[in-house]
């Protein structure tokens, strides 16, 4: 596998990390560093899918991530790609003997239709 060569992208894997306020039981969520390597991203065909929910267009744009192995990966995390937040829909899966891992990713995006 030549996975090397097509490693073009900086992105950035970060891991969930959620604490509880004592004082009225709420969830606060924030988002940690795990890691910054190099990848391969691919958009998938079709590139985009839309839908209206509630008079807001959602707009989603998946995409395949390939990257070298790397251990400790969980489908909980996310991938920021130039700025822009990735969910990861599945994976990890890993390629060959630990040579590498890859990820489908979706971004997520949403604007206000016009009336």
């Amino acid at each position: 596998m030549d996975l090397a060569s097509k490693l073009s992208v900086r992105i950035r894997i970060e891991r969930k990390s959620v604490t509880h306020d004592p004082q009225y039981g709420t969830e606060a969520v924030t988002w940690a560093p795990f890691a910054c390597v190099w990848a391969e991203v691919k958009d998938i065909l079709p590139s985009r899918a839309e839908r209206m929910a509630e008079q807001i267009q959602i707009a989603r744009r998946p995409a395949r991530i390939r990257i070298r192995y790397l251990a400790g990966i969980t489908p909980d995390m996310r991938v920021i790609i130039a700025g822009r937040i990735h969910q990861i829909i599945a994976g990890p899966s890993m390629l060959g003997r630990r040579e590498a891992i890859e990820l489908m990713v979706e971004e997520h995006s949403s604007e206000v239709a016009a009336p």
